[in-house]
């Protein structure tokens, strides 16, 4: 499972935190000399709750779907949170906000979950939700983030303000907007703007291509894949052959981060990219997904495998960059060309607005035109 988490995409701080909750259920269940077919149950996962490693059961989860899917288990675990009708007071928050901001089921996940964990938090601290402050609620997210990536734990945050004003300005149950007070820890290196490539290097990058061989033509269609239409390794890999449309020069992005489909105009070159690789390089499969490995049983690439195909030809440009590059590079080249922040968003298939404006840091360019009559 932690293999498979790496072939398609994991963080590694995200797969070393599952390794640990996994290495201490696997412990857990050793001890008690759990059957197979009584390890991924809810009364073992209420026993192992009572040791005090609640936070451990995403990774829980998530084995049990892997393994459903594998069919080495009848069916995976059910998120309690999915299944439990909690107190009126957070299902009104959740009827609320499904009407008022057309929440898409990713985003209702993350609510109930979230909102699941901090009634399960108050109950056991007994604690009161109308003396809710915000220690209260930093004593909770620092135990309720643990096992989440800095991305995961940002849409946590954002779903958690809303519910806590929604106390205050809806229902008046609380005596102050504890929303502003909830706020991340300072990580420097995150903080940085995304990096992205001149068009100088866009142009040295796609000339040091020669496409003598298949693995040369397959990485040349990601790459235009990649930086005309800022797709993300993760989007790359899942393009299925009917997603696209010659006929139309449009590609249809159906599996996002954000569950919104979108269709994007691919640009000649990229397509001219695709049809050469289609028709030269990919080998015959049963399999629809464009992308396939160049070797006997061919299968669907990993994102991971996408990354460093393109990694390896950004070294030899002499251009220590990653896949992202590309996707950066093309906000930035969306925004120079007038694009709004909020059309920016949608492209990239952000769910927030908060991940898009860190491309503001970066868009110099207009500015110094502007105020300085300068070029870059």
């Amino acid at each position: 499972y932690l293999q498979w988490m790496a072939e398609n995409g994991y963080k590694r701080s995200t797969r070393e935190v599952y390794a640990r909750g996994l290495k201490q259920f696997s412990v857990f269940i050793k001890q008690r000399k759990c059957t197979f077919e009584a390890i991924f149950t809810e009364d073992t996962l209420r026993q192992f709750k009572k040791t005090g490693k609640s936070y451990q059961r995403p990774a829980i989860y998530g084995l049990s779907r892997y393994l459903f899917d594998q069919k080495k288990i009848s069916r995976p675990l059910s998120a309690r949170n999915d299944i439990v009708k909690l107190p009126t007071i957070y299902e009104g928050y959740l009827a609320y906000y499904q009407q008022k901001e057309s929440w898409t089921d990713r985003n209702r996940r993350q609510a109930r979950r979230v909102l699941c964990a901090l009634h399960d938090y108050l109950q056991k601290e007994q604690i009161d939700l109308k003396r809710l402050v915000i220690e209260h609620v930093d004593a909770f997210l620092a135990q309720f983030f643990v096992p989440f990536s800095p991305s995961t734990q940002r849409a946590y945050r954002s779903k958690l303000r809303g519910f806590l004003t929604y106390l205050y300005r809806e229902r008046n149950i609380i005596k102050r907007d504890l929303a502003s007070f909830i706020v991340a820890k300072r990580h420097y290196g995150l903080s940085k703007p995304p990096k992205f490539l001149r068009p100088d290097e866009i142009k040295k990058l796609f000339a040091g291509f020669n496409l003598s061989s298949d693995s040369e033509i397959r990485t040349y269609a990601m790459m235009h894949l990649a930086y005309s239409l800022g797709l993300r390794p993760q989007e790359v890999a899942l393009i299925r052959l009917d997603d696209i449309s010659f006929s139309k020069a449009e590609l249809t992005l159906t599996d996002r981060k954000n569950n919104r489909p979108i269709v994007l105009p691919i640009p000649d070159t990229a397509l001219k990219a695709v049809a050469a690789y289609r028709i030269a390089a990919r080998p015959q499969s049963k399999h629809n997904t464009l992308f396939l490995s160049l070797h006997p049983p061919y299968r669907p690439v990993s994102p991971n495998t996408i990354g460093q195909h393109i990694r390896k030809v950004m070294k030899a440009a002499g251009l220590p960059s990653t896949a992202y590059w590309l996707r950066h590079t093309y906000a930035q080249n969306l925004l120079e060309s007038g694009a709004t922040v909020f059309e920016v968003k949608e492209m990239l298939g952000h769910d927030d607005i908060e991940s898009t404006q860190k491309y503001l840091h970066v868009h110099t360019k207009l500015m110094r035109e502007v105020l300085f009559n300068e070029t870059l």
